[in-house]
Order: structure tokens, then C-alpha cells, then sequence
């Protein structure tokens, strides 16, 4: 990745999201963070001096053009990073349509109309579309269908799109982490039931450093899909 590459991130609020933003910005990248309202964007700039923030909410992604048609989209853009996402546990006897929707929404169909948005950037720079997945995008256990379905979904978005945009020099990463210590795992630990123990799964920080080397990896190489496992 080219010195002062500009990122597109969601999730930059918790977890492997902030994790990420935090280390491409004490490198001295620029970042244009995702913030679903004006309050997110102002904690944003506070946290990350010098970012820009645009305001979009991923679980509406029919009005994402049009919230974008009201603000300033940057110029360039070297790689589009979707690292947020949201889970909500359930068997299929018990699951609502809701519960489905908001999860397809966030989790695939934004994804896919953020990318869609960010293309022409995108193919002028060569650059780099990254998908935080889950190990739930490769095997769906009980109680994960939706979730799963959704990253599994997401897989074929970004199977499909590297296929597509090879020939335009756009780099395409699924990244897969088992669970890591976030707040996204303590409240699946809650709807499980169980007793959360960060301390248990994975570091946010070491998600960050795998998808740090995808992005850097010279132009010679691809990362095509990355599993990242518990050690412990």
C-alpha cells in the first residue's frame, strides 16, 4: 500500500474496527470513517485528528446514495474496508423476519452497495476492497442462521467481485476471524448465556496486524481469503 493511502472504514467505532483505524492513522494514512449519525462523526474526529468522517447509516443501505449525494466524497480512495457488522442469535423455529433483514442489511446488502458506490474510486487507484467476514461465513452451527447466512452471502459478494474487477487491478480479501475479544462477542456470549471471558479469545489488535498485511502486501501477491483462529 502506497504511502498516505486513504482508507474507507466501517466499524471504526469498537473491535477490530478501531483496532485497524488506530493503526493506519498513527502511520499517517488518511481515513474516511463511516459514522451512522452526526454523533458518531464528532467522537470520530476526536479520536483520529485529521480524519473525515461520512455519515451514513448501514442499516438503511437504500439511503446510503442519497446520504452521500449531500456530503463530499473524497477523491481517492485506496482500499474500502468493511469491518462492521451486528449478530443476532436465534433458531429458525424462533427467528423474525426482522431479526433476518437487519442482519442481511448490515452485513451483505450495505457491503455491497458501499462497494458499488466506491467502485470508480476504486479502479482508478487499483485498489483494495477487504471484507472482515467470520469463521460463520464458512460453517453455520445451530442457532447462527442468519448471521451465518449473511456471511456466507458475503463470501460470494467477494468471490464474485474479485472475479469481476481483476481485470481493473482491484485487489479483493475476505478475512475470516474465529471469535475476537469485542463487544460484539460479549453480547453473543449474552445471548448464549455464557459467562464472557475476553481474555479467552482473539485480540482485536492481532485481526488488525492480518488485515494490515493484506493491504501491504506487494502487488506481485494477492490475499484471497485469510483464516484467522484462537491460539489459546
Amino acid at each position: 500500500m502506497a504511502p498516505m493511502a486513504t482508507h474507507m472504514i466501517t466499524g471504526a467505532g469498537s473491535g477490530i474496527g478501531a483496532a485497524v483505524a488506530r493503526r493506519l492513522h498513527e502511520r499517517g494514512d488518511d481515513l474516511v470513517l463511516l459514522a451512522r449519525d452526526a454523533g458518531r462523526a464528532k467522537e470520530f474526529a476526536e479520536r483520529y485528528p485529521g480524519a473525515r468522517s461520512l455519515v451514513g447509516d448501514l442499516a438503511n443501505p437504500d439511503r446510503l446514495s442519497w446520504a452521500f449525494s449531500h456530503q463530499q466524497l473524497p477523491d481517492r480512495v485506496d482500499s474500502l474496508l468493511h469491518i462492521a457488522g451486528v449478530v443476532d442469535l436465534g433458531e429458525v423455529g424462533e427467528l423474525t423476519t426482522k431479526a433476518w433483514r437487519g442482519q442481511l442489511e448490515v452485513n451483505l446488502i450495505a457491503p455491497a452497495e458501499l462497494t458499488r458506490l466506491f467502485l470508480p474510486q476504486l479502479r482508478v487507484s487499483q485498489g483494495h476492497v477487504l471484507f472482515v467476514n467470520s469463521g460463520a461465513g464458512l460453517t453455520a452451527h445451530a442457532n447462527w442462521s442468519a448471521y451465518a447466512a449473511s456471511k456466507h452471502g458475503l463470501k460470494a459478494l467477494a468471490d464474485a467481485l474479485r472475479a469481476e474487477e481483476h481485470g481493473n487491478g482491484v485487489r479483493v480479501t475476505s478475512v475470516y476471524p474465529g471469535r475476537t475479544a469485542s463487544p460484539m462477542q460479549a453480547k453473543v456470549h449474552q445471548q448464549e448465556g455464557k459467562e464472557y471471558d475476553a481474555a479467552r479469545w482473539i485480540d482485536p489488535e492481532s485481526v488488525a496486524t492480518a488485515i494490515l498485511t493484506a493491504l501491504d502486501l506487494p502487488r506481485d501477491a494477492e490475499i484471497k481469503d485469510l483464516t484467522v483462529r484462537p491460539g489459546r
